[in-house]
Order: C-alpha cells, then sequence, then structure tokens
C-alpha cells in the first residue's frame, strides 16, 4: 500500500479521536487525515450495542465520500462492537484501537502476572473484549473499571481542576496502583496528566501511540511526509472541534 498521497480516515464519537491524530502527526505517516466526530451524538459509551453499529455504518457510508486508504476507528465503543461490520462493508482497510493497545501492552509488560488497570466507557468495559485479548495472551491480574464521566469532561474542555481532581477521586481513591494501566478511551490520553497524578510509577497505554506501532508493524507506510492536510468534520458544533484540535495538536 505505498501510494505518492496516502490518506487515513479518523471515526471518533467526539473530540478524544484527536490524541490518535496527535500520535500519527508526530509519525508524519499520512499525507492527509479526514477526521469525522459524531458530537451530536457523543457518548458512545452508553448506548447498545445496535445503536453503536447503526451509527458507525452512517460514519463509514461518510468517508465513502473520500478517496481514503485506511480507516482507523478511534472509539474504543465502535472498536469494541462494530468493527466486524465496519469490515465487512468498507471498501478500504479498517482498524480498530483495541487489538493494537493489546498488543502495545504485551510489547512493554512481560511478566503474565503483573496487574492491569483497564479504564473506559461503559460499553467498552461491558464488552469485555480487552480481557479476553488479554486474557489469550496469558495475562489474567486484569481489573476493569468503567470511568464514562471523563468523556463529557473532555468535551467540556475541562481537562483538570476541582471537577477533575473530585472524578478521580471518585473512581480511584480505593484502587491498588497496577502495574499497567490501558487508558480504553481515546478522550483520556487528553487527561493524561490526571491519570499520572494518581499513578506515578504505572506503565499507562493509550490508543495513538499503540496505533502507530501497528501501523509500522502491519503495514508498508514507507513514505514520510513533510506536511499533514487534516480536515475536520463534525455532526455537531464543527467550530467546537476545530478549537481544540487548534490546542491539542500545537
Amino acid at each position: 500500500m505505498i501510494k505518492n498521497n496516502l490518506k487515513a480516515g479518523i471515526f471518533d464519537s467526539g473530540v478524544g479521536g484527536l490524541s490518535v491524530v496527535k500520535s500519527l502527526l508526530d509519525e508524519h505517516q499520512f499525507s492527509e487525515i479526514i477526521y469525522y466526530g459524531d458530537t451530536a451524538r457523543v457518548p458512545y459509551g452508553t448506548k447498545d450495542k445496535n445503536t453503536i453499529i447503526r451509527y458507525s455504518l452512517e460514519a463509514l457510508e461518510f468517508f465513502k465520500n473520500f478517496d481514503i486508504d485506511i480507516l482507523i476507528t478511534a472509539c474504543n465503543t465502535v472498536s469494541a462492537y462494530a468493527i466486524d461490520e465496519l469490515r465487512k462493508q468498507a471498501p478500504f482497510e479498517v482498524i480498530g484501537v483495541i487489538e493494537p493497545g493489546v498488543i502495545a501492552l504485551q510489547n512493554k509488560l512481560k511478566d503474565k502476572n503483573a496487574s492491569i488497570l483497564i479504564t473506559g466507557t461503559n460499553a467498552t468495559i461491558k464488552s469485555g473484549k480487552y480481557k479476553r485479548l488479554l486474557n489469550d495472551k496469558g495475562y489474567n491480574n486484569i481489573l476493569e473499571l468503567a470511568t464514562g464521566l471523563f468523556v463529557p469532561l473532555v468535551e467540556e474542555k475541562i481537562y483538570s481542576g476541582k471537577i477533575m481532581d473530585a472524578t478521580m477521586e471518585y473512581y480511584f481513591d480505593k484502587i491498588k496502583k497496577p502495574d499497567a494501566l490501558i487508558m480504553g478511551c481515546t478522550h483520556f490520553p487528553l487527561i493524561s496528566s490526571e491519570y499520572k497524578k494518581f499513578f506515578k510509577d504505572t506503565v499507562l497505554l493509550h490508543s495513538g501511540d499503540a496505533i502507530v506501532e501497528y501501523l509500522k508493524n502491519n503495514f508498508d507506510f514507507n513514505a514520510k511526509y513533510e506536511k499533514t492536510n487534516i480536515k475536520y468534520f463534525a455532526t455537531e458544533n464543527p467550530e467546537h472541534l476545530k478549537n481544540i484540535a487548534k490546542e491539542w495538536l500545537k
């Protein structure tokens, strides 16, 4: 898949997928990125499986209007429930973020008895997909924790302060420090500095870095592009999405 112009689509329920965009920009892997955030219906993590699949297939129809080479479903919830349906109907490669995240953990954490904490939306945690894949790799000391309140906070650009501190305290005050923590939602890396306050010596893994490594190892993306053009689309308030992108993709 070597082209002079390599284009990627990034699909997320809201602004969280910008954390994946940032990692891709740092690696200069694509000439163009089409970002689509379903901001009118965020969060997906509170929706049922059929609704998540329906929304995802609607997003797929949007991306068919662009000559993209690969679609990255930056939303963990979509990756948990809709990835198979997307692959069946897409005319281009589709990858999710869960499998790359598990592979990234396996590369960094060799001790199969190490403790692992998975945080994500209610739907992602309920799917059990991270846990099943980790079990298949031989990891069994796993705690899953739904931390869905972080999603609307990030959407509202609340990255720190009293509300964030209280939410962190609410979720993590009684959690024993794990050896590794998977931030199983692309919104969460935007508050990674707050995560680090609670888990100072824990290995933190997030989808953006995992996707970059996965692309390097599984696709023949040899070209490096000096500049990546990004087009932003949102189902509601696209200016809000663009403003957050300006802050986070400096």
